[in-house]
C-alpha cells in the first residue's frame, strides 16, 4: 500500500485533496457524518458524538486504512474508532465535562500520511434563563402606553428570548388580553439587550386589573419574573400642575395663599398634591402635604419675614397607588418684613484715656438670626441712653457693621444696642459696661468636634454664672471681625460649646473663656487645640553651632506654627558615622538647641532632625559636619608651644648673625698682657740693636698662673747682673726654654732708676707661657716684655710706696727658695708671670699667688 501510494500520480493527489476540502463535501455526499447527543447542553455535562466514514463511497480510500482523529477547536481529543457495518468506520468520543459556552467539533482523516477534516458539529452550553425582577410600569397619558421596565437575572451564555406577557385577570369579568394563561399575548417585546418596552394602548383595558409578567425562554428552559396585578390607570403619571401666583396675607404676617391650574389631561381626576419650599440658606426642602389638587388654592403658614422663598408642586390620583408627576417649575417669592425682634448677643473691652478722662470703648455683636432679623438688615445704632417716645437718645455710633469704636465719659457704665430694617428698629439691648474682676474657670480644654469645628468644655466656678463668652483666633493668623471670634453661650448651667466659625483643620487655635458675672466678669482661661492634625509640613534645618573633637553643638529655628500641623511632642536627632553606626535622641519640643556628645574624633557624621505629632513625623534635610583632631584648648596651647618655638628660633638665629656682640655680652675681652701693643714697644734707638725675630711677631699665649714678687728694700743692690752695652737703659732680655721644657719662657727686664733717684730696677711682672690643659703643645714661642722706668707711685704719697703692693705683705707660710726667684709652683698659678724674668728676682723676699 505504501509503494502504491508512493507511486500515485500527482494529478491523482491533487484530486483527492479537492474531495477532502474543508467543508466537508464528503459529509454532504455521504462520505462521511458527524453526530452529537445534544448540540446545547448545560454547562460542565458530558458530550458525546461519533463521525462515521463510509469507504465506498468516499474515492480514493477503498483500498487504503483509514485512521479517525478529533479535534475540539485547535485541541486534539482521543477517541475509539471500530469498523462498522457495511464497511464503515466509526470513531465515538466522549467529553466526561464540556467547560466551554462554545465551541467546535471537528473530525478528521488521515490516510497514506495526510490529515483532512471531513465533519464539523458546533456545540454549545450555557445555563438555563435567569429570572427577571424589579418588574414595574408607568402608564404615560399622553399617548396612554404602557411602559414597563424590569432587571435581567444573570448571563445564561445561551441565545434568550425575553418578551412582556400580559392577560387579563382571572377575577375580572372581561379583558382584551385573554383570560387563561394559553391565552396570554405578547404585549411587547425589548430591542436588543434593553430590559424595557411599551405596551401599545390597543392592547391595554383602561380602569381593569390585568396580569402582567416577564418571559425569558432558551434552550433549556423558561424562567417568568413576578406577576403584575394593576389597572393601568394605577400607574398612571400625571402631568405636572402649574402655580400661578404666591402672596402674602397681611392679617397673618407669616402665612402666605398659593394658587396653582392641574394639567388637562388631569382636568377629571381627583388628584393629591404636595407642596415643597425652601430658602436660601436651608439645606434641605420643607414640605407641604394633603392638599387637594382641585381646590386650585391653599394657604400655609410659618414662613419668615423678609425671606426668599423657592416653591414647587406635584400631583398624583388620590385613589391609587400610582406615581407621583414632576415636580412642577419652581417659582420664587419674598415674603415681607417687619421690624427685628429679639436680643443681640453683644461682648465689649474699655480702657481709660489719658489725660480727658473718658472712657475708649470698643463694642462687638452678633449680627441678628434670620429668625429674628425679620428682613434686610440696614445698619445698628449705639446709644446712651433707651429711646422714649417722641424723642431719640443722643446716638454714639450708627454703623452697618457688627463693631463700633466710640468713647464715652468716664463713669458711664450702660450703653444700649438696636438693630433696624426697611420695617422699623427693634426694642434696644442694655449692655452692662462690667469690670473684669470675677472669679475665672476651675478648668478649660478643647477638643475636636470635626474637621472643622471645636468642643469647649470648662469645669463651672464656685459662684452662679449669667452666661459665657468663648473667644477664640488662629495663632499667627491677623485677627478677623470681631464677631467671627466669639460666641455667647446664655445658658449658665452649661458645660461645653460647639464653635465653627473660622475653624479650619491643621491650624492652632487659642480659646479663652469669660464667665459672666451678675456684677462682674471673670478672668478669662486660656487652652488651645486643633480640629485636626497630621504629621509636619517640614521639619527644622539643622545649623552647626560649635564643634570639637567629642561634641557638637546643633541649633535650629522652630517651625512655624502655620506648618505644624498639630501639636510638636518631639524633636529627635539622629546621627550615623560612615560605618553606619546610628544613634538618636529626643529633645523637648520646647528647646531649639542640641549637643551631642561622645562623638570619634576626625570623624565624618551625618545628622538630621525629625519633628514629630500626634498624628506623624517629618523628617528634615542632612547635615554633614567632620569633628575636629584637637579640642580648642588643646589646639591653643599646640599654638603657643609653636609660637614659643619659633620665637626661640629666631632668638637663636639672631644670636647666629650677631655672634660677636653676643659673646661680648656674655664673655667680655679681658686685655691680654702677651699680646698687648706694650709688649711689643722698644725705643727707636733701640731697635736697631734688637734683632729677636720672635719679638716682632708675637703669638698668642695662654696664661695659666701670675705671680707677683715684691723686694724688701729698695736701697739693697742686685747680687749680680750681667755687663750690659747699653748703659742705664732698660733692655728687654728674652729666653726661650729648650726642647726639653716646651712652653715655658723667661722674660726679664734691665734695672732701671726707682722713684728715689736709685737705679733700682722695679719687678712688675713674670710671664710663663704654656696652653692650655688639655691643648696640644706646639713649639715654645717667644714673648717679649719691656721694663717700665716709671715709677708706680710718687714717694711723697702716704700710701705705700710705689713698688709695694698690699697683697704681698700678707704672711705666707713659705719664701721664695731659690736664685731664680718663685718657685716653680707659683709660676704655675700665675700664666701672666711666666713670660716674663725680672732682673733682681732673687733679692725678693716673699712672693705671692693670686
Amino acid at each position: 500500500m505504501a509503494r502504491r501510494g508512493a507511486g500515485t500520480p500527482f494529478l491523482l493527489r491533487l484530486s483527492l485533496l479537492l474531495l477532502l476540502h474543508p467543508g466537508g463535501e464528503w459529509g454532504t455526499l455521504g462520505c462521511a457524518s458527524v453526530a452529537v447527543g445534544s448540540p446545547i447542553v448545560p454547562l460542565g455535562s458530558a458530550v458525546t458524538a461519533s463521525c462515521t466514514i463510509q469507504s465506498e463511497l468516499c474515492r480514493g480510500l477503498e483500498q487504503g486504512k483509514v485512521r479517525i482523529t478529533w479535534m475540539l477547536d485547535n485541541e486534539p481529543m482521543a477517541g475509539s474508532q471500530r469498523r462498522g457495518p457495511g464497511g464503515t468506520e466509526v470513531s465515538n468520543l466522549t467529553l466526561p465535562q464540556f467547560n466551554r459556552t462554545q465551541a467546535k467539533l471537528w473530525c478528521w482523516v488521515e490516510w497514506n500520511g495526510t490529515k483532512q477534516r471531513v465533519g464539523m458539529a458546533e456545540i454549545r452550553a450555557g445555563y438555563p434563563p435567569a429570572k427577571p425582577f424589579n418588574l414595574s410600569c408607568v402608564l404615560t397619558l399622553s399617548d396612554y402606553g404602557l411602559t414597563c421596565q424590569w432587571q435581567q437575572g444573570a448571563d445564561s451564555h445561551l441565545p434568550t428570548s425575553v418578551a412582556l406577557k400580559c392577560a387579563g385577570d382571572p377575577r375580572a369579568h372581561s379583558s382584551r388580553c385573554h383570560r387563561s394563561r394559553a391565552q396570554a399575548v405578547t404585549g411587547c417585546t425589548p430591542q436588543g439587550d434593553r430590559s424595557h418596552c411599551t405596551v401599545p394602548r390597543r392592547l391595554l383595558q383602561l380602569y381593569r386589573q390585568m396580569e402582567i409578567w416577564v418571559s425569558a425562554t432558551n434552550a433549556l428552559g423558561t424562567a417568568e419574573s413576578e406577576h403584575l396585578y394593576i389597572d393601568p390607570m394605577d400607574v398612571a403619571k400625571l402631568d405636572p400642575p402649574a402655580l400661578q401666583s404666591i402672596q402674602s396675607i397681611p392679617f397673618q404676617t407669616d402665612c402666605i395663599a398659593l394658587a396653582w391650574e392641574v394639567a388637562r389631561s388631569n382636568a377629571y381626576m381627583e388628584l393629591q398634591c404636595e407642596l415643597r419650599y425652601r430658602a436660601a440658606e436651608d439645606p434641605a426642602w420643607a414640605l407641604v402635604t394633603g392638599i387637594v389638587g382641585q381646590a386650585g388654592t391653599t394657604q400655609h403658614c410659618g414662613f419668615l419675614f423678609g425671606t426668599r422663598y423657592h416653591f414647587q408642586m406635584r400631583c398624583r390620583r388620590s385613589s391609587a397607588r400610582g406615581y407621583w408627576s414632576e415636580w412642577s417649575p419652581g417659582r420664587n417669592y419674598t415674603t415681607h418684613e417687619k421690624a427685628p425682634t429679639g436680643k443681640l448677643d453683644a461682648w465689649w473691652s474699655t480702657r481709660l484715656a489719658g489725660a480727658g478722662g473718658r472712657l475708649e470703648v470698643q463694642l462687638c455683636w452678633k449680627a441678628p438670626r434670620r429668625r429674628e432679623a425679620n428682613g434686610r438688615v440696614l445698619g445698628y445704632r449705639v446709644t446712651l441712653s433707651p429711646r422714649r417716645r417722641g424723642r431719640d437718645p443722643p446716638t454714639v455710633c450708627n454703623t452697618t457693621h457688627t463693631q463700633c469704636n466710640f468713647s464715652v465719659p468716664a463713669g458711664t457704665r450702660r450703653v444700649y444696642l438696636s438693630v433696624y430694617n426697611a420695617a422699623g428698629e427693634s426694642a434696644a439691648t442694655e449692655v452692662v459696661l462690667l469690670e473684669r474682676k470675677g472669679q475665672p474657670l476651675a478648668r478649660l480644654w478643647a477638643v475636636p468636634g470635626g474637621e472643622r469645628s471645636l468642643w469647649v468644655c470648662w469645669e463651672t466656678p464656685p459662684a452662679p454664672v449669667a452666661a459665657y463668652i468663648l473667644e477664640w483666633q488662629r495663632v499667627s493668623s491677623e485677627p478677623g471681625r470681631c464677631s467671627a471670634c466669639w460666641q455667647m453661650e446664655r445658658d449658665g448651667a452649661a458645660t461645653t460649646a460647639l464653635i465653627r466659625d473660622a475653624i479650619e483643620p491643621f491650624q492652632q487655635y487659642n480659646i479663652s473663656v469669660y464667665p459672666l458675672y451678675k456684677d462682674a466678669i471673670g478672668l478669662p482661661v486660656h487652652t488651645a487645640a486643633y480640629s485636626k492634625q497630621k504629621a509636619p509640613s517640614y521639619a527644622p534645618k539643622l545649623h552647626l553651632k560649635s564643634i570639637s573633637k567629642s561634641g557638637a553643638e546643633l541649633c535650629w529655628d522652630p517651625v512655624p506654627v502655620e506648618m505644624q500641623n498639630g501639636f510638636i511632642t518631639s524633636y529627635t536627632i539622629f546621627w550615623a558615622n560612615s560605618t553606619a553606626e546610628v544613634s538618636s535622641a529626643t529633645v523637648n519640643p520646647s528647646l531649639s538647641s542640641f549637643v551631642i556628645r561622645e562623638l570619634k574624633p576626625s570623624t565624618l557624621y551625618k545628622v538630621h532632625i525629625m519633628a514629630s505629632t500626634a498624628a506623624g513625623s517629618t523628617n528634615g534635610t542632612s547635615l554633614t559636619l567632620v569633628t575636629m583632631v584637637l579640642d580648642d584648648i588643646e589646639i591653643q596651647f599646640l599654638f603657643l608651644t609653636l609660637a614659643l618655638i619659633f620665637v626661640l628660633l629666631i632668638l637663636l638665629l639672631i644670636c647666629f648673625q650677631k655672634n660677636g656682640r653676643v659673646k661680648q655680652q656674655f664673655w667680655p675681652n679681658v686685655p691680654d698682657p702677651a699680646n698687648s701693643s706694650l709688649g711689643k714697644w722698644v725705643p727707636p734707638f733701640f731697635q736697631e740693636h734688637l734683632q729677636v725675630p720672635g719679638t716682632r711677631e708675637p703669638g698668642l699665649a695662654t696664661i695659666s698662673t701670675v705671680t707677683v714678687l715684691e723686694r724688701a728694700t729698695w736701697g739693697k743692690e742686685p747680687t749680680a747682673e750681667p755687663a750690659s752695652p747699653f748703659p742705664a737703659m732698660p733692655q728687654p732680655y728674652v729666653q726661650q726654654e729648650g726642647l726639653g721644657r716646651p712652653g715655658r719662657g723667661w722674660a726679664a727686664a734691665e734695672p732701671h732708676r726707682g722713684p728715689g733717684g736709685s737705679g733700682e730696677t722695679v719687678q712688675y711682672a713674670r710671664v710663663v707661657g704654656d696652653g692650655y690643659k688639655g691643648q696640644q703643645h706646639a713649639p715654645p714661642r717667644l714673648y717679649l716684655r719691656s721694663s717700665s722706668s716709671q715709677p708706680l707711685l710718687p714717694e711723697p704719697s702716704p700710701s705705700p710706696k710705689p713698688y709695694q703692693n698690699l697683697w704681698f705683705h700678707r704672711a705666707t707660710p713659705h719664701g721664695c727658695p731659690g736664685d731664680g726667684g718663685c718657685p716653680e709652683e707659683l709660676l704655675a698659678t700665675f700664666p701672666l708671670l711666666q713670660g716674663l724674668r725680672i732682673s733682681g728676682a732673687e733679692e725678693l723676699q716673699d712672693c705671692r699667688t693670686f
